[in-house]
C-alpha cells in the first residue's frame, strides 16, 4: 500500500515530560491530511498510549505514523525491554509501571486495551530482551467510525 504521508518520532525513555507530544503531532499532520475527526480521534488514543507506553516501560523508541486513502498506520518500536507476557498486558488494570510513573498519574493498565479498542487490528510482537513492535490499524471506512 502506498502511503501518502509518513512521519516518525523519537520517543524517549521516561521522558514524562513530553507525554504527549508525539500524540499532538500525530493529531495536527491528520487534521492537516482532512482525515475525518472520528478517525483521528481513535488514531491519537492509539498514539497517545503507545507513546506513554514506551515512556513509562522502554528505554526509548520511535513512533511512526503512515497514512493512506485507505488507512491510517501507528506503529510503536521500543528498544527493550520487551513485554515479559503480552496475553497478561492485554488485560484491563493489569500494570507493571513503576512507581515513578504511578506518581505522576500514569501506569494504570489500560494502555493496550485503549489501542485494542481504537483500532481495527493491533499486532504485538515482543521480545522480553529485544523490545517491543506495535502495530494499529485504523481503516478509513465509513462502516468503522
Amino acid at each position: 500500500m502506498t502511503h501518502v504521508l509518513e512521519f516518525s518520532f523519537p520517543v524517549e525513555g521516561r521522558g514524562f515530560s513530553k507525554a504527549g507530544d508525539a500524540a499532538s503531532r500525530v493529531k495536527q499532520l491528520l487534521k492537516q491530511a482532512a482525515i475525518p475527526t472520528a478517525f483521528i480521534r481513535r488514531a491519537v488514543v492509539v498514539a497517545y498510549e503507545a507513546e506513554l507506553n514506551m515512556i513509562i516501560h522502554s528505554n526509548g523508541g520511535t513512533l511512526e505514523l503512515l497514512v493512506s486513502q485507505e488507512e491510517v498506520v501507528i506503529r510503536a518500536m521500543d528498544i527493550g525491554p520487551g513485554i515479559q507476557d503480552v496475553e497478561k498486558a492485554m488485560l484491563e488494570g493489569f500494570s507493571t509501571a513503576p512507581p515513578e510513573a504511578r506518581k505522576l498519574g500514569f501506569g494504570g493498565g489500560m494502555g493496550l486495551p485503549n489501542m485494542r479498542r481504537s483500532a481495527d487490528e493491533l499486532h504485538i510482537e515482543s521480545d522480553p530482551e529485544l523490545g517491543t513492535v506495535i502495530t494499529a490499524v485504523i481503516h478509513l471506512r465509513a462502516n468503522t467510525v
